[in-house]
């Protein structure tokens, strides 16, 4: 199978988990696009649906849900994404769509978390892909000398505005040997908004397409 049929039989194998009266949360990336696709299908066991970026909602909305707010909906029942890498330990990294702070929103307001990956994203050590930072417009320059006494290299990615009117820093060069304790030390740099670290709340489960199907890895 190629990457993007990789893609689509992880998003398939995602729906099995969609009970009835489900509260859903949908995540942001090529992946969570394909389960888009195939989320009608299994339409009348959603309860209702909250969506992690404007990106999402539009194509949620192109496929006749209504999205609401989690504010409205209170916790969610389960929350399906992608990432860009992930661990046997199913800690991540996100946000290579820049969607990482309402992604990690929904992640903690969900009873489990599923994410949907192609093998390729399966590695021994997080950090090979750059690792995404959310940070206020006016911090960007301190946020990344902070990351630079961690050995990170920070590179803005300009011209991209998230959906919280924030800024992207890249982080390169990293090989993330503790995630949750590099996490806490990040959040800890004043001006960050989120890191696309998710290792204190990793996922649940973890469906990885590979050539002979998806299999399964829980924590």
């Amino acid at each position: 199978m190629d990457a993007t049929d990789k893609k689509r039989a992880a998003a398939r194998a995602a729906l099995e988990f969609i009970q009835p009266g489900t509260k859903l949360g949908v995540g942001t990336g090529s992946t969570v696009n394909c389960l888009i696709e195939v989320l009608p299908e299994v339409r009348d066991r959603i309860d209702c649906v909250v969506s992690s970026s404007r990106a999402s909602t539009r194509l949620l909305e192109e496929h006749g849900f209504e999205v609401r707010t989690l504010n409205e909906t209170g916790d969610i029942d389960l929350y399906i994404d992608g990432a860009d890498e992930s661990n046997k330990h199913l800690q991540l990294i996100k946000g290579g769509g820049g969607a990482l702070t309402r992604e990690k929103v929904l992640a903690e307001a969900a009873r489990r978390f599923i994410c949907i990956i192609d093998d390729s994203k399966l590695v021994g050590m997080l950090g090979s892909f750059p690792l995404p930072i959310e940070v206020l417009p006016m911090a960007q320059e301190l946020v990344a000398r902070r990351i630079l006494k961690m050995r990170g290299h920070a590179i803005w990615r300009e011209g991209f505005v998230t959906d919280n009117g924030n800024h992207i820093l890249d982080v390169h060069n990293l090989r993330i040997a503790n995630p949750i304790e590099l996490e806490a030390r990040i959040n800890r740099i004043p001006g960050v908004v989120a890191v696309g670290l998710f290792a204190q709340r990793p996922a649940d489960i973890l469906l990885i397409a590979g050539d002979n199907g998806v299999r399964e890895i829980r924590t």
